[in-house]
């Protein structure tokens, strides 16, 4: 087992910014209005799941499709890199349908282990231990549980202008993160 605690924090906060479940709030809260209640627990056990599967089996799939993690991490972090300016700029490239239930489908996936987090999860695994990227999963896990359970008072604690801001500081510190995974990666791929 191999434990590194600025490995451990690296990853959670990359996969904190990721998930944007702050970032979240307007939709999970307009979901919960729908429908009056999200199931907390259940949501994040299934995005857990979602996860950790794709992060084990991920791997297998794009062998067999003759694709190496480091070319996979160079397309994540193009992924991850218009993430971050959607969350900079505040526009959207991707539009998601919004389901009538708040269910395990718009919540667990794809709000939370949605394509950019399973694209993070294979693109860290390029550069980090399996033992961190697990502990981030279960810290970010905890987080996102705490805030469905929470959602009304940490919309009324923040404001607009507090979940706008956070917003945009994870845009930039996953900007920052898209460049880093790129230019190691790429470098990796050209050198073989």
């Amino acid at each position: 087992m191999h434990f590194d605690l600025k490995e451990i924090a690296t990853v959670t906060m990359i996969l904190f910014a990721v998930i944007d479940v702050i970032g979240s709030l307007p939709v999970l809260l307009d979901l919960k209005q729908k429908t009056g209640h999200i199931q907390s627990g259940r949501v994040t056990l299934v995005s857990g799941g979602i996860m950790i599967v794709f992060m084990f089996v991920g791997e297998s799939i794009l062998s067999l499709i003759g694709i190496d993690v480091h070319s996979f991490a160079i397309a994540g972090s193009l992924i991850i890199f218009f993430l971050a300016l959607e969350m900079i700029l505040g526009i959207r490239f991707y539009k998601d349908d919004t389901a009538a239930t708040a269910s395990i489908v718009p919540i667990a996936f794809p709000l939370i282990a949605g394509t950019g987090t399973l694209t993070t999860l294979l693109s860290v695994r390029a550069e980090y231990q399996m033992e961190s990227i697990i502990i981030a999963i279960l810290i970010n896990l905890v987080f996102v549980y705490a805030v469905l359970k929470n959602i009304y008072r940490i919309e009324h604690l923040l404001g607009p202008g507090g979940i706008n801001i956070l917003r945009k500081v994870f845009g930039i510190i996953l900007l920052a993160i898209a460049v880093k995974l790129f230019t190691t990666n790429a470098g990796i791929t050209l050198a073989k």
